[in-house]
């Protein structure tokens, strides 16, 4: 099987990450991949850079699948090339019916690419740990969230979310933070499932991004002061270290549904058995 990860940072964003201490995206989800599916070719390419996307005469139709990961572009920037280039890319595969997953701007391209609207949230950056997700009308019965209990938790980090639908679309999930958490959407020869939350993060990651966002999330009162938020990143980086840390379990109120990594990839390895394994 071969696989399609598509890093929608532009450069400058993955360099802030990794100064931040962060993963690439791309490389979370490469990994993933990888050791959901022994044997997977695991492509990781970079749509908002210009220039050919595939390198060696490439096609997107070579891939059974591709897998969007979160950027720190703006989704509603429509005067942004890095953004229109991606919206195009996203309706190319919808054409060629390549299956497709991923996370928080996945959620928004594959919206936006079908014709539906995305705006900033008005409550701001939705930080950390998205609670109290819920399934949600067809999402209750959708393969998406088989073995997903019916409420969790999630990590997260996004400013931007779904204000429209397009058609043949189904909202799948919702909290109290943003009405669309999961989206899947039927486009074209396409099918394109994509949750506004991040499966692919652990802790460190969040630590990394919390370091890298430290002055907006003060800013927004997500934390009163700098010192709050380093104070938080060192507890997620201790548990990290010791997830044996049942006092800071309950500090950061963390249950399996973030720290067993089989639970937080349900969603991915649903779409894995349902839409690849599912298709041969």
């Amino acid at each position: 099987m071969r696989l399609l990860v598509l890093d929608a940072y532009p450069r400058e964003g993955r360099e802030a990450l990794r100064d931040a201490g962060g993963t690439p995206a791309g490389e979370l989800y490469a990994r993933l991949l990888r050791a959901a599916l022994a044997g997977a070719r695991v492509e990781v390419a970079h749509p908002a850079e210009p220039g050919p996307l595939l390198g060696d005469g490439g096609q997107l139709a070579d891939f059974d699948g591709v897998v969007w990961t979160g950027s720190s572009l703006t989704i509603h920037r429509g005067d942004d090339e890095r953004v229109r280039r991606q919206v195009e890319l996203a309706r190319a595969v919808f054409a060629l019916g390549v299956p497709s997953f991923g996370s928080c701007w996945a959620a928004q391209i594959a919206v936006v690419a079908a014709g539906g609207e995305c705006a900033a949230s008005p409550r701001g950056r939705e930080f950390g740990i998205a609670r109290r997700i819920r399934p949600v009308g067809q999402g209750l019965a959708h393969p998406l969230y088989r073995g997903k209990p019916p409420v969790f938790d999630a990590f997260t980090s996004h400013a931007d979310e779904v204000v429209r639908l397009p058609r043949q679309a189904q909202r799948l999930a919702s909290n109290e933070w943003s009405r669309v958490q999961a989206v899947a959407v039927s486009h074209a020869r396409g099918r394109f499932w994509a949750v506004q939350y991040h499966p692919e993060y652990d802790l460190a990651e969040v630590a990394a991004l919390c370091r890298l966002r430290r002055e907006e999330l003060v800013d927004q009162r997500t934390f009163a002061d700098a010192q709050a938020a380093d104070e938080y990143v060192a507890r997620l980086e201790a548990l990290h270290r010791d997830p044996a840390r049942q006092d800071l379990r309950e500090a950061l109120e963390l249950g399996p549904d973030l720290l067993d990594p089989s639970e937080r990839t349900r969603e991915l390895r649903n779409w894995i058995d349902h839409e690849l394994r599912g298709a041969r």
